[in-house]
């Protein structure tokens, strides 16, 4: 066993955090990140890169409550990056098929800057889509329950709005799960946890001792966007965002949404790191819905996630600590 994998079997909390891509597995640490991928002919392919700033990073990366917009952000421009590069992984190079014009049109202009230019329109499409169904739609329909079925008081429409929430995003998830593409990429998901986990008890890092860990974890992204669903309640009645235009409660909502993720981050940071009767309560509304988000992972999908973690372990492990 490697002493750079650990010291002990002394359990502790890990910096290190992760996620799921086309056939692998990201992983990030304080000063390095890899992603893991299974090719089509069967073998691991490992990239790695520094993280930028990495273990000094700038101040406002460490403030409470306004570091977790910067990790979100980072993080999901990251995800995407990696979502992407995990496909064009799975695409065989057939040198037989000719381009189109239009597809040599694209090469002679864009060249290089096709990758940034997609990841952009990616986001901005992801991000259109989460306003319409988790501000848009939940508004229109507590507004509409207010105008024709019974009159409700501002807080009472307000939970009801983040219970609508919160049932579309379990529903949006368990419908993911049924394609067998996604699906697999759960299991990937639970390669992670399950890896970070094992990783966290101080035990070996092999698919044996990787299997015999939970898949569910607290410092999940699942169990963050449940949170930011949650708190957004509250939020929105302290403030008493205005029900009059649809419109202008959205923006006035995207204001506001920094301070729900601000609070979202620092919350999931603090039951990842303790353990204890209030910890738990917290992040068992996101580990119930990571049984939907996870799946057992076979062997091979162990493998990939084990290498990808590997690369991030600093040369100091004491470093690593949540």
């Amino acid at each position: 066993m490697s002493s750079k994998q650990t010291q002990s079997k002394e359990k502790f909390k890990s910096k290190i955090g992760g996620q799921a891509v086309i056939e692998g597995v990201m992983m990030r640490g304080i000063d390095r990140a890899a992603m893991a991928c299974r090719l089509p002919n069967g073998e691991i392919d490992l990239e790695k890169w520094g993280i930028r700033g990495g273990k000094n990073a700038p101040f406002y990366r460490k403030i409470p409550f306004v570091r977790g917009v910067f990790v979100f952000i980072s993080s999901m421009i990251d995800g995407y990056k990696c979502l992407s590069r995990s496909a064009d992984k799975q695409m065989t190079d057939d040198g037989d098929e000719e381009q189109t014009k239009f597809e040599k049109w694209v090469d002679e202009k864009l060249g290089d800057k096709l990758m940034p230019v997609i990841t952009t329109i990616s986001i901005i499409l992801g991000l259109g889509l989460a306003i319409a169904l988790f501000m848009l739609l939940p508004s229109g329909l507590s507004k509409l329950i207010d105008r024709y079925i019974v009159e409700l008081p501002a807080t009472v429409k307000n939970i009801i709005e983040g219970l609508l929430k919160i049932a579309i995003f379990v529903g949006y998830t368990s419908l993911t799960a049924l394609m067998k593409d996604i699906r697999r990429t759960y299991e990937y998901h639970g390669a992670e946890h399950k890896t970070i986990t094992c990783y966290e008890h101080g035990d070996e890092l092999t698919p044996e001792n990787v299997k015999k860990h939970c898949r569910f974890h607290p410092r999940c992204g699942t169990s963050f966007i449940f949170l930011v669903l949650f708190i957004s309640i509250f939020v929105n009645t302290v403030f008493q965002v205005s029900w009059g235009n649809l419109l202008v409660r959205t923006l006035i909502k995207l204001c506001l949404l920094p301070v729900v993720m601000g609070i979202s981050y620092e919350v999931i940071r603090l039951a990842g790191r303790y353990d204890n009767p209030v910890t738990r309560v917290v992040s068992a509304p996101g580990l119930w819905i990571q049984r939907i988000t996870t799946r057992e992972p076979d062997t091979s999908e162990i493998e990939c996630a084990i290498k990808a973690l590997e690369a991030c372990i600093p040369d100091d492990p004491r470093e690593d600590r949540l």
